[in-house]
């Protein structure tokens, strides 16, 4: 994280006493030399899931771009124009560096409040890394709103870990770090939502079927499994319903 090239410890001391939208701006110049940014390695085992279980699509839309990790894997997957959405200006400007093309956009947005010129735009949105900065209680608008970016029969796709055992050190760490960011929180303003463990897979199932989805999981394979057969990765495969005559 502290490479010549990395934001320094004082520069990540600043985002942490920022808000959201500011700490991004502030990180985005150095972000993809941290290990917040999502890995290649998962946005690959994305890409061949999707194309297997899929194939193509037409339109694509990015939830919570950030630097554009995931923009050229839509690229190489839709057909159409991708857009990426993020609430950051700073984020969007690093992705609009990285990644200038003319079928890729970038919005600044809300994603729990999606533009409403989205609206039955797109045939596969993605998110990656973003959901620890929406609260169990955001969900819903959250989802609501790609539901409604979706064309009928689009897909709504994103990878989920498996829960970590409290056995695991890697489950105190960071049972610890959202333990710190709640006292942050409750002590300082403006708050900076970002919690590793609110975000499980039983109550996302839940949200995404009100929202109107049709939920269903793939396993990531490259990522193994756990000792009890099941998944260390799923890619969750939520899809809106085809219109009916």
């Amino acid at each position: 994280m502290f490479t010549s090239q990395g934001p320094t410890l004082r520069e990540l001391a600043v985002q942490a006493l920022s808000s959201v939208e500011r700490g991004y701006d502030l990180l985005a110049p150095t972000f993809d030399h941290t290990p917040f940014r999502t890995p290649d390695r998962i946005l690959d085992a994305v890409e061949e899931t999707l194309a297997q279980h899929e194939g193509s699509f037409g339109t694509g839309l990015d939830v919570c771009c950030g630097t554009g990790a995931g923009i050229a894997m839509l690229r190489r997957l839709c057909r159409g124009p991708v857009t990426g959405v993020d609430l950051s200006a700073g984020m969007l400007a690093e992705a609009e560096r990285a990644h200038a093309d003319e079928r890729v956009r970038f919005v600044r947005a809300d994603a729990r409040a999606l533009p409403p010129e989205f609206e039955d735009a797109y045939d596969l949105a993605v998110s990656f890394g973003a959901f620890g900065h929406f609260l169990p209680a955001e969900r819903p608008a959250l989802f609501a709103g790609v539901h409604r970016a979706l064309r009928p029969g689009g897909l709504f796709a994103f990878p989920i870990g498996a829960p970590i055992p409290p056995t695991s050190p890697v489950w105190w760490a960071v049972a610890g770090f959202d333990a710190v960011m709640r006292v942050r929180n409750a002590v300082w303003r403006p708050p900076f939502v970002m919690y590793y463990r609110t975000f499980p897979l039983s109550g996302v199932r839940a949200d995404l079927a009100a929202a109107g989805f049709t939920v269903g999981t793939a396993a990531l394979e490259h990522f193994g499994r756990r000792d009890d057969g099941s998944p260390r990765w799923r890619l969750v495969l939520a899809r809106k319903a085809e219109e009916t005559a």
